[in-house]
């Protein structure tokens, strides 16, 4: 070969190598780009960095930046961040279209993924970059365990991982497993509203820690409170609240000097009320709901002159309030309802002149002693003063409720009519506001209705865009609430500056002064987090930018021809690859496309271990659909009973000609069916689209419904101990239905029809026709038409067609109260729940419901231990309203207490069979009909007697 030809390859490798950095950053990014919808109009040509793309920031022509908070990105993340080997900050916050688990590959990456709908279980590499600071990835729907590598973040000082679903205990190190306990430099633990479980260990804190916030809140935590937590003297919010913690409060709590908010409220507390002299500045303090033992209201109440809230309902406080707590200077709401306190009521001369609430309804006093005229909003209903007289005071009324409202007031200008969409601002110009939810976790006032606080918020807000140099004109604050979780939300509206709308580049940036807490708020409010809408109404871009791709430098002119040709050969194999890479993003995005296209019906559905069957596979297997194979018919069709080649017996659905059901419905449900996956639920085989037939193929449960076995049909006798085993098994299917199906699924038709037993009578739940899955964000689902049971309907969701998880726990109170009684819910007009609640009395044995018990049980020799704490249960399930209702989670645990109680272990695999009870499975009916469904329209066979 030439020399010169040798020496032009060397040179041209050289350049290739000194450009692959950057040409292999835009190769990756393109990647994610093919799998993401909706990113930047500007995102086009061949050099993010010179081209300027929305939300990249480079560094030397490297990729070191991606934020592209709340621009309606859908998608996944895939492996190829990971190769962006110079990326520092990844900000894909409030895209709530990005879904499915983070690849391991993220794990070398500083990350902010606030509120967005990502799940599966947190990479172990999460704890590979030893140099990360800040951790946030609340929000999302993460499922798992907390992996204790995070320990190896050392310069840790932002951890939250709150609002997921994750599991297990809180880990701790463990010879060379490293754990939660070795972030000393954290500030703060943000873990609520998870599902992790066990004690907290006492090993998790130290004197050595630094820690500011803990907040273990809306969890399933057991056991005390270690004795370790009085040595980080550095707290000032702590939120232990809605666990099952009990035992003594530890008396070293109050050397938490610096603690301004406690919540210890909804527990199982049951030692003396804690001291807490030493909390001067403590602000807000909540124990309510809990089992103290009885107690006069202690004299250190009055000593804590820096309170203005405490809230003790519920808390076995007794005797006369004293007047000197309501003359604590800042003391806003007190609330003490639900005690044993007694005597005459007395405000004192000088209450606090902020006092707004004193709720001291449903206990014993008996009178109110007025020395001055006063302005707090007082509620002593269910006292004797309101209950032995006639009274009309304010205080004895039902109905009032207290206005909170707060809305920003305009600046001095008349408020002016804008057009479709836009907003007038509190400058009085109209234009498209960048909206959200401010949700505080910890606030330390109770006040709702002060202005003057969220004036200074406003404020504060103001000049944290302004120092950020960001593009916002003004900021509104709007209605203030208290949620479920004592939380404090406020709808936040950002208005741009100098145009009716904001850019991606505006409003990603403020996204991420939100998200990775750049701005901080009052310190009354305490710690935040925000979660945004995404923002539909960018600014239109006049044109996009096309730019060609820069070749470089040519080396030499004589060797042009040769360069060009070489990189023209090099181009076209990176179309090559990106063609084909484009090809799998469209497979992967779009699956469905060749499909049946003739009935427009998608493309091959997204299945996770379910079979596509043709109709002749299917019609061999059931001898042609014969008669004999037939086994019963329901509204969707008729069920026949099959053998596939490998011998496994199936139960196959075939919809009748005509069905309502299209072809998108089907490919819905069936894609719905093969995401589930648990020992407690029916498996979908398979599915049959062909030759114009729907069919439906799932295992086959030998021993029918719950329903059957109850009314006798199957002749299979159930004893005490197989009901608890059997009541367990569903709702261990439900709990995962509701928590760790992705996405979450409410059934909507949970009764005993629809829960099978298999040979050994385990529970398994089944049809799933009128199932929903939770939308990434919602918690509830609004539906135009009821569907279910009537008898197992929920009231709340016939009422008012909000849908949720609760909606299922109200349907498997009837299923429980059905195990014990072995009535149908709706009999001769007689509702269950009336029948049970009618004949209950918990002052005698068995809660004296021998009578209305299935004799089954009832005049059996066995022993029907814990069933008073099942009916318990089955009673807090079917309360009126959702919010009162426990969660399968909580039902779960309930039944496997109750289990080992009776000295079962809940864990244990059954290892009876049907075998074991009387006779077997005698009627036609079968489990897959669904005959019983309500949409709309009351059905007779909803009401049959039994």
């Amino acid at each position: 070969m030439d020399i010169r030809i040798k020496l032009l390859l060397v040179l041209v490798f050289i350049h290739v190598l000194l450009a692959s950095g950057q040409n292999q950053d835009f190769v990756y990014l393109q990647a994610l780009k093919d799998n993401w919808k909706n990113t930047p109009p500007n995102w086009v040509g061949s050099d993010p960095c010179g081209d300027k793309w929305d939300g990249i920031t480079c560094t030397d022509s490297r990729i070191t930046s991606i934020t592209l908070a709340s621009i309606n990105l859908i998608g996944e993340i895939s492996g190829d961040i990971g190769q962006l080997t110079e990326l520092q900050m990844l900000d894909l916050s409030y895209n709530k279209g990005l879904i499915g688990s983070l690849t391991p590959d993220i794990g070398s990456l500083k990350k902010i993924l606030v509120g967005c709908s990502f799940n599966g279980p947190l990479p172990d590499t999460l704890g590979s970059l030893p140099q990360l600071s800040y951790l946030a990835l609340n929000s999302n729907g993460f499922t798992g365990k907390i992996p204790p590598s995070i320990g190896n973040l050392t310069k840790l000082y932002w951890l939250d991982l709150a609002d997921n679903k994750l599991s297990g205990p809180i880990p701790v190190s463990d010879g060379p497993t490293p754990g939660l306990d070795l972030l000393l430099s954290a500030k703060h633990f943000h873990f609520g509203k998870n599902q992790l479980s066990g004690p907290i260990p006492s090993q998790l804190f130290s004197s050595k820690m630094t820690l500011k916030h803990v907040l273990f809140e809306d969890n399933q935590l057991t056991g005390t409170i270690p004795l370790t937590l009085g040595l980080v003297q550095t707290l000032e919010v702590l939120r232990l609240d809605r666990n099952m913690l009990s035992g003594d409060v530890p008396s070293n709590i109050n050397n938490l000097t610096l603690i301004n908010q406690l919540f210890l409220s909804n527990n199982k507390f049951d030692g003396p009320l804690p001291n807490l002299t030493g909390m001067t500045i403590l602000n807000y303090l909540d124990m309510s709901n809990n089992s103290f033992k009885p107690s006069q209201i202690p004299p250190w109440f009055s000593s804590l002159q820096s309170l203005t809230t405490l809230m003790m309902q519920e808390t076995q406080l007794q005797g006369e309030v004293p007047a000197d707590l309501f003359s604590i200077p800042q003391i806003e709401t007190v609330v003490l309802r639900n005690n044993r306190l007694n005597g005459t009521l007395d405000l004192g001369a000088s209450y606090s002149n902020h006092l707004s609430l004193i709720d001291m309804s449903n206990n014993f006093i008996s009178g109110f002693t007025q020395r001055s005229r006063y302005t707090a909003d007082l509620i002593l209903i269910s006292n004797p003063i309101c209950l032995e007289s006639e009274t009309t005071a304010p205080y004895c009324d039902h109905s009032r409720e207290s206005n909170s409202s707060y809305s920003t007031p305009s600046d001095n200008c008349i408020a002016a009519t804008c057009g479709l969409d836009e907003i007038s601002s509190p400058n009085c110009k109209c234009s498209y506001p960048y909206t959200g939810t401010l949700t505080f976790r910890a606030p330390s006032f109770s006040n709702l209705g002060n202005s003057t606080i969220y004036t200074s918020l406003q404020s504060s807000l103001m000049s944290s865009f302004e120092s950020n140099q960001l593009p916002v004109d003004t900021v509104s604050l709007s209605h203030p609430t208290k949620n479920s979780d004592d939380y404090l939300e406020v709808t936040l509206d950002i208005f741009p500056s100098g145009d009716e709308r904001f850019n991606r580049s505006g409003i990603s940036r403020i996204g991420f002064v939100l998200s990775n807490q750049t701005y901080k708020p009052p310190h009354v409010f305490g710690p935040y987090f925000f979660i945004a809408n995404n923002y539909d109404s960018f600014s239109d871009l006049s044109k996009r930018k096309h730019k060609s791709i820069s070749i470089g430098v040519i080396i030499g002119v004589s060797a042009g021809g040769f360069v060009l040709v070489l990189l023209l050969v090099i181009a076209g194999i990176y179309a090559y690859h990106q063609k084909g890479r484009a090809e799998r993003a469209t497979i992967k995005n779009s699956p469905f496309a060749s499909w049946d296209p003739d009935k427009g019906s998608g493309g091959r559905p997204q299945l996770k271990g379910a079979r596509s069957f043709t109709f002749e596979e299917l019609k061999a297997c059931t001898n042609n659909f014969s008669a004999a194979a037939n086994i019963g018919s329901g509204g969707y069709g008729m069920v026949y009973r099959g053998s596939l080649p490998n011998g496994q017996l199936v139960a196959i659905k075939r919809a009748q000609h005509g069905s309502t059901q299209g072809g998108l419905e089907f490919k819905t449900e069936i894609e719905l069916l093969s995401r589930v996956h648990h020992k407690n639920l029916v498996s979908l085989v398979g599915f049959c689209f062909d030759a114009g037939e729907q069919m439906l193929v799932y295992e086959y449960i030998v021993n029918g419904t719950l329903k059957d076995s109850l009314s006798g049909r199957t002749g299979i006798r159930l004893d005490w101990m197989r009901r608890l085993k059997i009541t367990l098994g569903a709702a261990r299917g439900l709990q995962y239905l509701h928590e760790l199906a992705d996405p979450p699924i409410i059934h909507r038709d949970v009764k005993s029809n629809n829960i099978l037993l298999d040979e050994r009578l385990n529970a398994k739940v089944s049809d799933f026709g009128l199932s929903k899955p939770l939308g990434e964000a919602d918690q509830t689902h609004v539906t135009t038409q009821v569907k279910g049971t009537m008898g197992y309907m929920d009231p709340e969701y016939y009422m008012t067609q909000q849908l949720n998880e609760k909606s299922d726990v109200y349907s498997f109170g009837i299923v429980m109260l059905e195990l014990i009684t072995a009535r149908n819910p709706i009999e001769k007009g007689k509702y269950i729940v009336r029948q049970v609640k009618e004949a209950m009395d918990t002052r005698k044995d068995l809660y004296n419901l021998r009578e209305v018990l299935d004799p089954i049980i009832s005049l059996s020799s066995e022993q029907l231990q814990g069933l008073e704490r099942f009916v318990d249960v089955a009673l807090r399930c079917v309360e009126e309203t959702g919010n009162r209702r426990p969660k399968m989670s909580e039902v779960v645990k309930e039944i496997e207490n109750i289990m080992e109680l009776a000295g079962m272990n809940p864990n244990a695999e059954s290892a009876s069979t049907s075998e074991s009870y009387e006779g077997k499975s005698k009627g036609n009916n079968h489990p897959y009909l669904t005959d019983f469904s309500y949409s709309g329209g009351l059905l007779a066979s909803d009401l049959e007697a039994k």
